[in-house]
């Protein structure tokens, strides 16, 4: 089997999207994505792109994706974001996780960035162990905050 890491172009956003919702139902969200291929095709491929990412080709069907941005640490200075490393069900195990996970830390490495970080749920063992086995830190005192859209208006409704 030969495994094809390469950028995303256009033509890729509709398999991008059906591999984000392929993992909102493994992470028990299947009604959380909210976005379309065209989001996708505009924050990702536009004059200013927000992210990066990275597909896996098998037989020229896509498999897998790795989705990456920039952040800054202010204890690091600048990180490359891994928001999601997906791999269909049928293909997990089989070496294609590892080549985007690999070409994610080689995109690290060429833009000089002080580290690569990620968020993994607590009862993703298959992840966390795939990513144990790597050397990869898991930081377990964190918790990760957010507020979507509701909230935030909500909040700043009531701030007023």
């Amino acid at each position: 089997m030969s495994i094809l890491i390469r950028k995303a172009v256009k033509a890729d956003m509709p398999a991008v999207l059906n591999l984000i919702k392929e993992l909102a139902v493994y992470e028990k969200e299947p009604d959380a994505v909210h976005i379309s291929s065209e989001t996708l095709e505009k924050e990702g491929l536009g004059e200013h792109p927000l992210f990066t990412c990275f597909v896996a080709e098998v037989d020229g069907v896509i498999v897998g994706i790795a989705l990456t941005y920039f952040v800054f640490s202010t204890w690091q200075g600048r990180t490359l974001h891994l928001e999601d490393l997906i791999v269909t069900q049928k293909m997990r195990g089989t070496g294609v996780g590892m080549a985007l996970y690999k070409r994610v830390m080689q995109f690290g490495k060429e833009e000089n960035v002080a580290q690569v970080k990620w968020i993994v749920l607590d009862w993703n063992t298959p992840a966390i162990d795939f990513y144990e086995k790597t050397g990869a830190v898991m930081h377990k005192n964190w918790h990760i905050v957010a507020m979507d859209t509701a909230r935030l208006n909500s909040f700043l409704d009531d701030s007023n």
